[in-house]
């Protein structure tokens, strides 16, 4: 080192001498539009349309089957596997299972499954602030899909340093995805559902491609309604003073995800639901199904006598179905 010169320590950024964000928070903020975004999800949602035109004119049963069954797999990709398995540690999966919903998690592509599980740890430590990625405190159609079609809030940039990732970076299943996204998720979740429709029935190139895009589109709104309505509208039987809720509705279409003002409570319960609310909770069963023949294991719960505790102590005074429990 030269003489008479100083080294400058490289200080690491500590979250404690950021402002405390406390929902429901949305400062003021420039959006910057992201044109690219908004040409891919615009053409996605034009060609969707045609698919659900040709759904219902051309009569094409085996490609509409075909499809919905691509469809519950991708979904419980996403719910079983980047949400309960990876995002929060609620279960844990014998290799197999691993493999199995990281193809699934593939073919709903919503970006790989480790961008996934970075922005919902982001949503669940700064929930409905502007540190959360789709904060619903900005309204429906941001928390749904605008904060898609626009830059990352800086506090989202700031803050997203502080979630410990060490867990999904160690795992080769989810590594092995991130490293071949390009062609992986272009032959999953695209290239193989036009192609299979075509060679093994006959399908046209046109029915084929339009109803894949149809059933992709319709796997991204399932998901976004999760960030948005059951933010919005709903009732809170386990805490009235956060935002998230409970919304029947998003339950039932997307496959227990909507039971979600317990969801923020405990987020580590496998379940996302007391006792699972199996009537509308299909990813439950799914992982049950798994845990019976030992591919799933150490499944999360929380004891009955703390969920009616913190119901008692900070809910709304609805049941776990919403009803007055002084009726």
């Amino acid at each position: 080192m030269p003489p008479n010169s100083t080294q400058e320590k490289c200080i690491e950024p500590s979250e404690a001498t950021m402002e405390k964000l406390v929902p429901p928070q949305a400062a003021p903020r420039e959006y910057k539009i992201v044109y690219r975004n908004i040409i891919t999800f615009g053409y996605g949602h034009l060609a969707a349309m045609y698919g659900l035109y040709l759904a219902v004119t051309a009569a094409c049963w085996s490609t509409i089957f075909f499809n919905y069954i691509l469809f519950v797999l991708a979904a419980i990709g996403v719910t079983a596997g980047a949400h309960r398995l990876w995002t929060h540690r609620a279960y844990k999966a014998k290799m197999p299972l691993q493999i199995i919903l990281m193809v699934m998690n593939t073919l709903a592509f919503q970006n790989t499954a480790i961008d996934w599980v970075r922005d919902h740890r982001m949503h669940h430590r700064y929930s409905d602030t502007d540190a959360d990625p789709h904060n619903a405190t900005r309204g429906f159609f941001y928390s749904h899909v605008g904060w898609l079609l626009v830059r990352k809030h800086e506090e989202v940039k700031k803050r997203g340093q502080f979630i410990d990732m060490s867990d999904i970076y160690a795992n080769p299943v989810l590594r092995f995805q991130k490293k071949y996204a390009l062609p992986f998720i272009g032959s999953v979740c695209y290239l193989l559902p036009t192609i299979i429709p075509m060679y093994f029935w006959g399908e046209t190139l046109n029915v084929a491609w339009h109803m894949c895009l149809f059933r992709y589109v319709m796997n991204l709104h399932i998901t976004f309604l999760v960030n948005s309505a059951a933010h919005l509208w709903g009732y809170k039987p386990y805490d009235e003073h956060i935002q998230p809720v409970q919304n029947e509705a998003v339950s039932f279409i997307a496959f227990g995800e909507g039971f979600h003002n317990y969801h923020h409570v405990y987020p580590w319960d496998y379940r996302t639901a007391e006792l699972g609310n199996n009537k509308l909770n299909v990813s439950t069963l799914f992982i049950d199904f798994f845990a019976k023949i030992g591919w799933a294991y150490d499944l999360k719960t929380v004891p009955q006598n703390i969920i009616d505790a913190r119901a008692e102590r900070t809910g709304d005074g609805t049941d776990l179905w919403g009803r007055r429990k002084d009726n």
